[in-house]
């Protein structure tokens, strides 16, 4: 490690940091005319609560603004994610009047990690809901390599199936890059192929597809109508899931960005000149109150299990951001549950109702 303070900055940070409950207003929606124009809609909040709840640890140093008791606009990814899936929803609909066909969208599941399987069922749940047809694959956790491969080649020749999904993470014996390299570029929903990340990260290019997650978070920027251009953003995290091209899509809209990362000295400071913050470390209550930028946007990809004997399952969520230090310091925040990650799912069902209109060379 670099640096004491990057070494810090990457162990768990305390878990004390109790989420309070803010009163969501009302979501004011444009109405849209066509898929393509509901990637442009912006939800405008006419107001928000404010709350006077108390810092994660008295021991933290907090930016002064924290004696406001000011408290942030909440970013609500839950219902900006149900107005998107009634949007492809009035589309799919307009696509199989005029066509006759219906998206389709296969997932694959290798083992029985509990986790993985309820985001399978949590994906075929939101495909229904839009009319997106789902197929499903699961195989044992000692399947071989081949197997997968088999699969994803029936699929990449199935005109029904327009998006492919390989469920990560695959068992330790199998080659993640060689599987998810063989969905074929037309139908990688999930963005991962390094042609679609190739063509993000050059200028006058463009990807077939955006991974899900980061699109999500561009996406909540959008609808709630806060300014990329001009702006400083920074990215907690680097991996190719997130953080690389969370980072690539910034650049795209004419923001100024830095990565913060493991080997980065004085992230606190870095982190402290954003406009915009996006962290996605997987690391509870790690960024504090005197990491935030007075009036900055944070959107916090994190989904982290701490221990909470009050709760009947023992543990509750939380994200990579101390929300109740946050959000008395900037501007609007993203809660964990309910943020970012209903974004995801709806990005993917963008995803591949996006697929599907371009092999049906429907607009």
């Amino acid at each position: 490690m670099a640096s004491a303070a990057a070494a810090t900055m990457f162990s768990s940070a305390a878990d004390s940091c109790s989420r309070r409950v803010f009163l969501i207003t009302t979501l004011q929606v444009r109405p849209t005319r066509s898929s393509s124009a509901f990637l442009r809609t912006s939800i405008t909040v006419s107001s928000h609560a404010r709350t006077s709840a108390s810092p994660c640890s008295s021991s933290s140093v907090v930016n002064a603004a924290m004696a406001a008791e000011t408290s942030a606009k909440v970013i609500d990814g839950k219902s900006v994610a149900k107005v998107i899936r009634e949007e492809i929803a009035t589309e799919i609909s307009r696509m199989k009047e005029s066509t006759g066909v219906v998206p389709g969208l296969a997932v694959i599941l290798v083992g029985d990690r509990k986790d993985s399987a309820t985001y399978v069922r949590n994906k075929k749940k939101a495909c229904e809901s839009v009319g997106i047809k789902s197929y499903e694959v699961c195989l044992a956790e000692d399947s071989s390599e081949q197997e997968v491969l088999k699969y994803i080649s029936s699929f990449n020749d199935d005109p029904s199936v327009n998006g492919i999904l390989v469920q990560l993470p695959l068992p330790s014996h199998m080659n993640e890059q060689n599987i998810l390299n063989a969905v074929c570029i037309e139908k990688d929903v999930d963005g991962f192929n390094p042609l679609n990340i190739g063509r993000l990260a050059m200028r006058d290019r463009e990807p077939l597809f955006v991974p899900c997650t980061p699109k999500g978070c561009i996406e909540l920027l959008h609808r709630y109508g806060v300014s990329i251009k001009g702006k400083r953003a920074v990215v907690i995290g680097r991996s190719n899931i997130v953080g690389m091209p969370a980072a690539l899509l910034l650049q795209r809209e004419d923001a100024t960005v830095s990565i913060v990362h493991s080997r980065t000295k004085n992230p606190e400071e870095i982190t402290r000149e954003a406009d915009i913050v996006i962290s996605a470390v997987g690391q509870p209550n790690m960024v504090r109150g005197s990491w935030i930028k007075p009036g900055s946007v944070i959107i916090d990809v994190g989904i982290n299990p701490v221990e909470d004997a009050k709760s009947p399952r023992g543990y509750r969520l939380v994200g990579d951001v101390c929300y109740e230090e946050a959000s008395k310091i900037a501007s609007a925040i993203t809660p964990v549950p309910g943020g970012v990650g209903p974004m995801t799912i709806a990005m993917l069902l963008s995803n591949t109702l996006a697929a599907a209109k371009r092999a049906n060379s429907f607009e």
